[in-house]
């Protein structure tokens, strides 16, 4: 999982999630926000954050509170610490905020919803802030805290203006002898400033000297007893305020379960409107979570690019189609394409909105399992090809049927044919596994792999072949292609290489075949001599899964039978109108007239919507319906006798679009 939310970066709406929070606590919860494996669970976080969201929209942004230090000081008090001034301030202005949160969420009840309701859970102690307002000014102790340090405070200002106007005398009257008239402060005591020849003509104790030694500050004898007094008024005033400050500390000593209750409160709410701040920000929707197979994302966005450089994604997958096949040129859009379907499942499944329009729905994965980028590693000695085999072994060890996969440039980094092999052979591992997945790759036997494989989708990434310019649209039900000679020759490649390249591809082309063909022979033979060497029970196990497979072949004959030449019938995925002109074909297809235009479309891509039966009468003449009056003549002209003179034309399966 850390390794797939590295790869579809995660961790940065994580980060953008996280700066959202007001407290670190918060912050730090959000950075380990992971996927809910529990569907209740899942279903709470999802209605928390839709409820966050529609708080914002309706009332803007609430006032939460950082709480900073604030499990510091819990602690300090539990073991008895005295909190000083600043600690108290801050725990008055968490009180504080708690009562405008309660305001706030009370103004929101309106809206009817269970998170406005949380503003009831605040515990009031309104009583604890104002004992420390009445206490507590610009983080000092204030005066008015009790009468005794009141009165302490006045006593301390007048014995230092009964010292300042005796010093004022003695430099009044000594001015002679000292280097400067001011009342200086040394070490707490109040001296004078004399000049070291005049020493002797001030009596008092020295408490320090200028640098050069020629000034020293003594403290005349006169002013040593007030200092003393002050001194000791100063102590008497430090024990009240010592005192006055343990007594708020028992204050908050004994409201601090309150106090823990109203925290953890503010948390939860700063979890959830950080959350519904992200959706406002990416303008994100809520979505349906279930544990069915079934993704459906409408105009999906990928949250990390900006929205108005984002081309929005159109993606569904699940009931009958397990896996589905991106093709189409480099710089198309595929890997993004990828990441967005991982990212916002991963951020649903986290119980976050996702920029996606209304109706969407994801399902919930035991675990995302990506192999996206090239993975050379200098450390390890990886080159493209093994790392992605390295990660792909990982992935088929650890998935499960509830899983999603993500491949990227499947079987790519090596020889293309052998590159192709290992492709269908992953896919088809997968399959069997039953979890849903996606891959991108530019091998047309892949493409012709899903095209005939039952649970596979092709998918296409849109290309604008006029501009040379990738749509960045996905069109699912369709094969796309590389472009590489068609884009080749519109730079300006010369004309006599394109004919050469194309030349050695149809040769590569029949080459392959005439393998595949060799292959298949060989792979007979060697099925056919593991049965001789197989034990009797296995050869049972593997007669039971015969069984089951011809039965599930019957099952899919049944399904593409069912349509009758004349059925009205609606095509997949642009939901168009048609009728069936032709009945399956090798490969399951069948014939559908689409606006005028033929079609071959595979069975499970429609839907029946009037039988034939009920539309026409039952000697009904279906030519003329898919056939063209001049042919409807020439064939009746025929049927009298040969007419040299006359033809038909039909429409040959070359010129069929199949899709």
């Amino acid at each position: 999982m850390n390794r797939a939310k590295e790869i579809l970066e995660f961790g940065k709406v994580l980060e953008e999630l996280s700066n959202y929070a007001v407290s670190e606590t918060a912050k730090v919860q959000l950075l380990q926000l992971d996927m809910l494996l529990n569907e209740k669970q899942l279903e709470i976080k999802m209605n928390e954050t839709t409820e966050a969201r529609k708080l914002l929209d309706s009332l803007g942004m609430p006032p939460l509170s950082s709480m900073k230090g604030l499990e510091r000081m819990i602690k300090e008090v539990e073991i008895g610490t005295m909190l000083e001034p600043e600690d108290l301030v801050q725990i008055a202005s968490f009180i504080k905020a708690t009562r405008q949160m309660k305001r706030y969420l009370a103004r929101g009840e309106y809206l009817d919803l269970e998170l406005a309701l949380y503003g009831r859970g605040f515990y009031d102690i309104e009583e604890l802030e104002e004992e420390i307002e009445r206490s507590i000014r610009n983080n000092q102790v204030d005066n008015e805290a009790t009468p005794t340090l009141r009165g302490l405070r006045r006593s301390i200002e007048l014995k230092k203006e009964n010292m300042k106007s005796r010093l004022e005398k003695i430099i009044q009257s000594k001015k002679n002898y000292l280097a400067d008239s001011y009342i200086l402060n040394r070490n707490g005591h109040y001296v004078i400033a004399v000049k070291r020849e005049y020493k002797h003509q001030v009596e008092g104790q020295c408490f320090d000297t200028s640098r050069s030694g020629g000034t020293l500050f003594i403290e005349p004898v006169a002013i040593g007893k007030l200092q003393e007094e002050l001194a000791l008024l100063e102590i008497e005033e430090s024990n009240e305020v010592r005192r006055i400050l343990y007594t708020l500390t028992n204050e908050v000593e004994a409201y601090l379960g309150e106090i823990r209750g109203n925290m953890e409160m503010m948390l939860a709410l700063d979890l959830a409107f950080a959350k519904g701040k992200l959706s406002a920000s990416m303008k994100g929707n809520t979505v349906k979570m279930t544990t069915d197979r079934r993704i459906v994302i409408k105009q999906g966005r990928h949250p990390l690019l900006p929205p108005d450089k984002c081309i929005p994604l159109d993606f569904e997958i699940g009931q009958d189609t397990k896996g589905i096949i991106i093709t189409g040129p480099n710089t198309g859009g595929k890997t993004v394409a990828l990441k967005t379907i991982g990212l916002l499942s991963m951020m649903a499944q986290c119980g976050l909105h996702v920029p996606v329009a209304e109706g969407s729905q994801f399902a919930m994965h035991n675990q995302i399992l990506c192999d996206i980028g090239d993975g050379q590693s200098i450390e390890e000695n990886l080159s493209t090809f093994s790392a992605h085999i390295k990660s792909i072994t990982e992935i088929l060890e650890r998935v499960t049927g509830e899983s999603l996969v993500l491949l990227d440039e499947l079987g790519s980094g090596t020889d293309p044919k052998e590159g192709m092999g290992i492709a269908i052979a992953i896919l088809e591992a997968l399959r069997q596994k039953a979890g849903l997945f996606v891959a991108t790759t530019h091998y047309p036997e892949v493409k012709d792999y899903a095209l005939a494989t039952p649970n596979l989708q092709n998918a296409c990434m849109q290309f604008d072949k006029e501009t040379l310019r990738p749509l960045y649209t996905l069109r699912i039900g369709e094969a796309g292609d590389s472009c590489a000679l068609y884009i080749a020759e519109k730079l300006g490649f010369p004309k006599s290489l394109i004919l050469l390249a194309q030349s050695y591809i149809t040769k590569d082309n029949l080459n392959q075949e005439s393998k595949v063909n060799v292959s298949k022979q060989a792979y007979k033979e060697r099925t056919r001599q593991e049965e001789l060497e197989t034990p009797i029970k296995m050869r049972q196990n593997d007669s039971k899964v015969s069984q089951l497979i011809k039965q599930k072949v019957k099952d899919e004959t049944k399904k593409v039978d069912k349509f009758k030449v004349g059925d009205s019938v609606l095509v997949f995925p642009n939901k168009e109108k048609g009728i069936v002109f032709a009945k399956a074909n090798e490969l399951g297809e069948i014939g559908v007239q689409i606006k005028g235009r033929k079609k071959w479309v595979k069975s499970k891509r429609l839907k029946l919507l009037v039988p034939a039966s009920e539309l026409y009468p039952p000697d009904y003449d279906f030519s003329i319906l898919f056939d063209s009056v001049a042919n409807r003549k020439a064939r009746k002209k025929m049927s009298k006798g040969h007419r040299p003179e006359v033809s038909a034309t039909y429409q040959s399966e070359t010129e069929m679009i199949y899709c």
